[in-house]
């Protein structure tokens, strides 16, 4: 691993990233804009996504490059920022040419940040509209508490008052001309973890919120019947990679990139949760799928933590928020 490099976002050609949010209403959106297009797949292993044209996607439709990934809070009431995103990139003449109008093909997974914030004012036309103008800029490199990290929580089984703030999370690195980033909003119903040395990070915190607590013991405690769960949460990413492959690969390499949900979330994908990951190739690199599966799950694992980390508040500021 000596090879691997950490190198900044703004390093990887032909990607940027935008921001938009509400501050006061703790909610926002995000834009990953391809310059050159990017071939994507996408992996949901959640129950409970909200999400827009992942069909496009599918190894089975037609292999049109997406010109951008849309990260947002507001549950499905978020997709409307696409919108504001295909109208940018309209004004800039972006988009799969129709013959008779460039349509841009855009791609969307939402949080649920209802319960931060406020529940009656969630990412728009006009924030996506926002958000994708300044990814046509230039890459902000921002994490945290930004875009559609801004209402983020986790560890939510016993209510937001227990819970942690959460956020937006980068981290790229570079193996000869080969490069993978990882941009991830977490979300999560579970808790998160290190997984070089399993240490908690972020989760269910006790009534004093002086302590954690151990999620899944209280977990198997309440689920004893089962029970219809709040869909209130969700994870959802984004690997980047300059490698070459077709649909059908970066299905499979976001795929393989779930492990890392796996290692730092638990309890992970169960039907409160939204969990989704896409996988994108912009470039032409030769590189083996199963290393690239390797490594993206592992950028991804120190994306998720810097989500956490860099969205650290006190708890009077995380409870003055909370519904």
């Amino acid at each position: 691993m000596n090879n691997i490099k950490e190198i900044s976002i703004e390093e990887f050609e032909g990607l940027s990233i935008g921001h938009a949010q509400d501050d006061e209403a703790k909610t926002g959106v995000s834009v990953l804009y391809f310059k050159n297009g990017a071939k994507a797949g996408c992996d949901i292993s959640g129950g409970g996504p909200a999400s827009r044209e992942t069909p496009l996607t599918s190894p089975l439709t037609a292999d049109n490059p997406i010109n951008a990934v849309v990260l947002s809070g507001g549950s499905a009431y978020g997709l409307a920022a696409s919108d504001g995103v295909m109208h940018c990139l309209e004004e800039h003449n972006i988009g799969f040419d129709t013959g008779f109008s460039k349509v841009p093909l855009v791609c969307q997974s939402c949080i649920y940040d209802l319960g931060y914030g406020r529940s009656d004012v969630r990412p728009d036309s006009a924030m996506g509209y926002i958000a994708c103008k300044n990814a046509l800029g230039k890459t902000d490199s921002v994490m945290g508490n930004v875009g559609a990290g801004t209402g983020a929580s986790v560890g939510k089984l016993l209510g937001m008052a227990q819970a942690q703030k959460s956020g937006l999370g980068i981290y790229v690195i570079k193996l000869g001309e080969l490069k993978i980033a990882a941009v991830v909003v977490v979300n999560a119903f579970g808790d998160i973890f290190d997984p070089e040395n399993g240490e908690k990070l972020a989760g269910l915190m006790d009534k004093e919120r002086s302590n954690f607590m151990d999620i899944r013991d209280m977990f198997i405690n309440i689920m004893t019947t089962p029970k219809n769960l709040f869909h209130t949460n969700t994870t959802i990413g984004c690997i980047i990679t300059n490698a070459d492959f077709d649909k059908a690969m970066l299905n499979k390499l976001a795929a393989m990139t779930r492990n890392a949900y796996a290692r730092c979330i638990d309890p992970v994908g169960t039907m409160a949760d939204g969990d989704s990951i896409y996988a994108c190739s912009i470039g032409s690199v030769k590189a083996d799928i199963n290393l690239v599966g390797m490594l993206s799950a592992k950028v991804m694992e120190k994306a998720i933590k810097n989500a956490v980390i860099k969205s650290a508040i006190s708890d009077e500021e995380y409870l003055r928020n909370c519904l």
